[in-house]
């Protein structure tokens, strides 16, 4: 077993690994709860902690979360609750410490914290800002209004970003709609142009998931699994030559990818920009500066997207944007691309991975952000999928090489367990974000 020598930190940079950061994390947890223990034991479980990572991310590089994450877990299995808990609350004060210094900046997605505020207010005036609020919504026989609030919302901010880029005038000849996985970009990227169509202008969508190269072509873990949510996934090169080409007015062909088998065809479907329309680029990857590269950044518009949800338990902790994400990635993997929702589950750390370096580092320039969270979802998501994670659990328990499924699917179980379920989904719109993840929407994806 290989030693632990990297870590990725937030803002995406790789730094090398010290065991002693752990160690007098731990410490400290230690000497805040009453009846701790001292430094040597604090020594042997930062050890542990260390074997534990290694094991679990053996040819990847872990991030900074997938360690705090393990060294929660050491401490509720060596039977330090109370040490575990002072982690946890000495964990939550270094990310208020890092959110002052870096001007009211979230530190794991890098979000306005103000934004994050409005969504709370907004979660809180409707009354869903909570699983109790949910479940009461739901008991009184308002879950169909809820729906139609959270989409009259997302919507309207759709509409916002559209109106953005019009009053950037004629400049803008490339949209891009960038977040990370599961955040709803194509939907919004359709209600986007709906907007922008309203108002004389003429779009074009650049598939950028057509540039991906042939599944076969990439490198495999032990797993047998492909990284194919890194940017080197994607004939970059390609992109940027298409790119080119378009805004200055050439026709080009571009490829086509099939998922359910991982092979592209190149030269497929002919393309050509004309002079008065708007490129569209829908892409995971889009505010890493080598996709675009062959685009000045005056004719550039950057909108990200992110579930910025503010969904508390009884415990008063938050479901995490990155767990919303992966339940509705299961849900759409496991029938637009033949995925099952284990495969989803245990590939879901490279999309972490990925995310941490190729998403977060860029989005700071941003031009609009957008809210994509839907309260009115996890009734939803939890009927579909609350059977899969006590099997998740199980299989991965002792598994130390997958746990990350391990914790995830311990975390989000535990979270939605208490939420009701039984809703009539007819209630949710054809037009609707949620339903490019859950299907039947009137939009072609």
């Amino acid at each position: 077993m290989g030693a632990v020598k990297s870590i990725i930190k937030r803002d995406g940079q790789i730094a090398i690994y010290d065991r002693s950061r752990i160690t007098n994390a731990i410490f400290k947890a230690a000497a805040a709860s009453s009846g701790g223990f001292g430094f040597d034991e604090a020594e042997r479980l930062a050890e542990r902690v260390e074997w534990r990572t290694a094991e679990s991310y053996a040819d990847q590089i872990p991030t900074v979360e997938d360690l705090q994450d393990i060294v929660e877990a050491v401490l509720m299995e060596a039977g330090y609750l109370k040490v575990a808990r002072a982690y946890i609350i000495y964990r939550q004060k270094r990310t208020e410490v890092r959110e002052a210094r870096q001007g009211a900046i979230e530190a794991t997605d890098n979000i306005p914290y103000k934004l994050i505020y409005e969504v709370l207010r907004w979660n809180m005036e409707h009354g869903c800002e909570s699983i109790a609020g949910i479940n009461a919504i739901i008991e009184e026989g308002n879950y169909p209004d809820l729906v139609k609030a959270c989409d009259h919302r997302y919507t309207n901010e759709c509409r916002a970003a559209g109106k953005r880029v019009l009053d950037h005038g004629d400049g803008v000849r490339l949209v891009i709609v960038a977040g990370p996985s599961s955040s709803g970009k194509t939907t919004t990227t359709i209600k986007m142009e709906e907007q922008l169509s309203r108002n004389g202008k003429r779009l074009k969508a650049f598939h950028v998931d057509n540039y991906f190269f042939n599944l076969e072509d990439h490198p495999m873990d032990e797993f047998g699994d492909y990284d194919y949510e890194t940017p080197q996934a994607l004939d970059i090169e390609l992109i940027n030559r298409h790119l080119e080409q378009l805004l200055d007015g050439k026709t080009v062909k571009t490829p086509h990818y099939d998922f359910q088998t991982g092979k592209r065809t190149l030269d497929v479907h002919e393309m050509k920009l004309e002079t008065d329309e708007i490129l569209l680029m829908d892409c995971l990857h889009g505010l890493y500066s080598d996709m675009t590269r062959s685009v000045s950044d005056s004719q550039k518009f950057r909108l990200y997207i992110e579930t910025l949800g503010q969904l508390s338990n009884e415990k008063d902790e938050f479901l995490r944007w990155t767990d919303h994400r992966l339940m509705r990635r299961m849900i759409r993997d496991s029938w637009s691309r033949n995925h099952s929702f284990m495969d989803t589950l245990t590939h879901w750390h490279y999309v972490r991975k990925s995310e941490l370096q190729y998403i977060i580092p860029f989005i700071g320039n941003v031009d609009f952000v957008v809210n994509s969270a839907l309260p009115y979802e996890f009734p939803v998501l939890k009927e579909k999928l609350f059977q899969h994670f006590p099997e998740a659990i199980d299989r991965y328990k002792t598994d130390f090489k997958r746990q990350d499924a391990y914790l995830r699917a311990q975390r989000v179980m535990q979270f939605l367990e208490p939420l009701h379920t039984g809703i009539d989904q007819r209630c949710i719109p054809s037009d609707a974000l949620f339903r490019e993840f859950i299907g039947g929407s009137s939009y072609s994806y």
